[in-house]
């Protein structure tokens, strides 16, 4: 079994405390911690359809949808707070050569 491996950035480009949105189907958004550490979740909430790589807060490892202020946990995806009861679905990243990999 081979595991999709979806280039989403070099590692440089994405600052400390930032989020983005890599397109395809499905989108998935991708965060860097203050710490460095990088995550990968579906891009869209789950509570009501809105990009959280492209519009959300990033805080820790909490991402903030700001429509209606779900929070999610970007390392399991649970869902810390109404209006989301869903988690998130979670990817594995990697990192090659200084360039930034989802696995899924």
């Amino acid at each position: 079994m081979t595991t999709e491996r979806r280039f989403a950035c070099l590692a440089e480009d994405l600052s400390p405390g930032a989020a983005m949105t890599v397109p395809g189907d499905p989108p998935i958004a991708v965060y860097r911690t203050e710490a460095g550490d990088f995550h990968a979740t579906a891009d869209t909430c789950t509570h009501e359809k809105w990009s959280l790589g492209s519009d959300s807060d990033l805080e820790g490892c909490e991402v903030t949808c700001p429509l209606h202020m779900a929070r999610f946990d970007i390392r399991t995806g649970e869902a810390l707070c109404f209006p989301a009861t869903v988690a998130l679905r979670t990817y594995g990243i990697e990192i090659d050569d200084g360039k930034v990999f989802v696995l899924g």
